[in-house]
């Protein structure tokens, strides 16, 4: 840990409990579940056990490969651990997980029986990590924050693009965030530069992937 805040033992319990549920590579998979149970007509002729698989499916290529892949890194002795605490050890699941964000979009631009709106979600969660990358480079962006922003700004692109209201979604979503960074801070994970930076992240290029995949 780099930063040392000054909060008690079991507040920053729950601080790192809640990073560990919103765990970026948790993020799709929320995502596409919302979409499960949001927007169901929009998985034409598909039962509730095939909707199952899908969401695990989901789950498997964006969360356990991407897992996989730092633990296997991490027992080859390329990374000393598995939190990636250094910007430099972070390069490697960067590139690993634009991998598994690119492959999802490459395979929704030809899905017939799931929504339109994972085109740009996906394609958006790519370009972050992408983006991502270059700015680890200079500071040690806040995947959290790349994380939570680019949910943030997908459910808002949703209730643009079904024009129904999902204010209370929306709310929800946004005080997540909030407390998702929160946490983040008392972890004493990141500044508040890294994690800002993160949430604007995640927020352009979903509205980037809406503009140029929509």
């Amino acid at each position: 840990e780099i930063y040392q805040p000054s909060f008690g033992k079991i507040t920053t319990f729950f601080a790192k409990i809640i990073s560990y549920i919103f765990h970026p590579l948790f993020i799709p998979t929320y995502i596409f579940w919302l979409l499960v149970k949001f927007f169901p007509y929009d998985f034409p002729g598909i039962t509730d056990k095939v909707l199952g698989l899908k969401i695990f499916s989901v789950f498997w290529m964006t969360a356990f490969f991407p897992a996989l892949a730092v633990f296997l890194l991490w027992r080859l002795k390329f990374i000393s651990n598995i939190y990636l605490h250094t910007q430099k050890e972070r390069i490697i699941p960067f590139f690993i997980t634009m991998f598994f964000y690119w492959w999802m979009y490459y395979l929704s631009r030809n899905f017939t029986d799931q929504p339109q709106v994972l085109k740009f979600f996906y394609f958006g969660i790519f370009i972050s990590t992408a983006i991502g990358v270059i700015i680890n480079n200079y500071i040690k962006i806040s995947l959290h924050g790349i994380a939570m922003g680019s949910a943030l700004m997908a459910v808002i692109l949703f209730a643009f693009y079904y024009q129904v209201n999902l204010g209370l979604l929306i709310s929800i979503v946004t005080l997540l965030t909030g407390i998702v960074a929160t946490s983040r801070f008392i972890a004493g994970k990141h500044t508040n530069a890294e994690m800002y930076i993160g949430i604007f992240t995640g927020i352009i290029c979903q509205l980037f992937g809406y503009w140029f995949v929509m």
